[in-house]
């Protein structure tokens, strides 16, 4: 398939290295042309120097970009050099609003709108095991599911346009949630004189085991947190939910107060730390 794809950073470029190594046509675009210079002669995937370049007579077209601003620049610019009938796949996170305007625009000239943010960072770009929560046409969704399976491992339809969107906004309430839990568990045994070590193989085969626990207990309490998903994204990411929360009436006492918490971290320095940092606010914190 002919494919553009926008937006080559830790997460775009190793998803259209995927299709580059599945045999697709890729066109890579990025607003600093020296990463797309740079993922082209990696990957051998096509450098492109403009969205316009990227869109031309592409059947697909992927975003990976940064908010809802971004995405309608990089939509407008490149519907009018798609082929007719093709779809458009923006794996950024945003709003369901600018999903819905994206979806009718594209609509106007004869193309689909899907709205398809990921789970799984970007270890899960790089091996290909991201899970796709897509909102939109369900037929458009199922012509270009088998490009999606190239970096994803699993690709699940949510309903109409926004519904992707929402559900990943579900997805960051819970992670909130569990890291929040996260850094104060390992906050309290590190306060109460324990071997975290010896508390993780105690309590992660039980009840309190997740994903976080897993991958973020030993460098939580390490103090080691310059890696992973940024807090920065976070904030964005925790700033979308609660505009939807506004707007729909759901009660996140919560997921406003780790908000909160993760400006904290901002102040510490930490807006490029990973989201696990939560527990370097409480280490930050002397012993009462």
């Amino acid at each position: 398939m002919k494919i553009g794809f926008a937006g080559l950073g830790v997460m775009g470029a190793p998803m259209a290295r995927h299709l580059v190594e599945a045999g697709h046509a890729v066109a890579g675009f990025n607003r600093s042309p020296d990463k797309a210079r740079a993922w082209a002669k990696a990957t051998g995937g096509r450098f492109v120097a403009t969205v316009n370049e990227a869109a031309a007579g592409a059947e697909m077209f992927i975003l990976c970009v940064g908010n809802d601003d971004d995405v309608r620049e990089v939509v407008a610019a490149a519907l009018p050099s798609l082929a007719r009938g093709a779809v458009i796949v923006d794996h950024t996170t945003t709003s369901a609003r600018v999903a819905r305007e994206m979806t009718a625009q594209a609509a106007g000239q004869g193309a689909a709108f899907i709205d398809a943010p990921v789970s799984g960072g970007q270890a899960g770009a790089e091996t290909g095991q991201l899970s796709v929560m897509a909102g939109g046409d369900a037929t458009a969704l199922v012509r270009v599911e088998p490009v999606l399976m190239h970096y994803a491992k699993a690709v699940k339809h949510m309903g109409p346009s926004g519904a992707g969107q929402l559900t990943k906004m579900v997805n960051q309430i819970a992670i909130a949630g569990v890291v929040q839990g996260l850094a104060e568990a390992v906050h309290f045994a590190q306060t109460a004189g324990l071997d975290t070590d010896a508390v993780y193989d105690a309590i992660s085969r039980g009840a309190a085991q997740s994903w976080q626990m897993d991958n973020r207990w030993k460098t939580a309490a390490a103090g080691q947190f310059d890696f992973g998903f940024a807090v920065d994204w976070m904030r964005k990411d925790l700033g979308l939910v609660l505009d939807e929360a506004r707007t729909n009436g759901a009660h996140l006492a919560l997921a406003a107060l780790v908000d909160q918490f993760y400006s904290e971290v901002q102040a510490m320095g930490g807006a490029r730390w990973d989201t696990s940092s939560l527990a370097a606010r409480l280490q930050a914190r002397p012993a009462r």
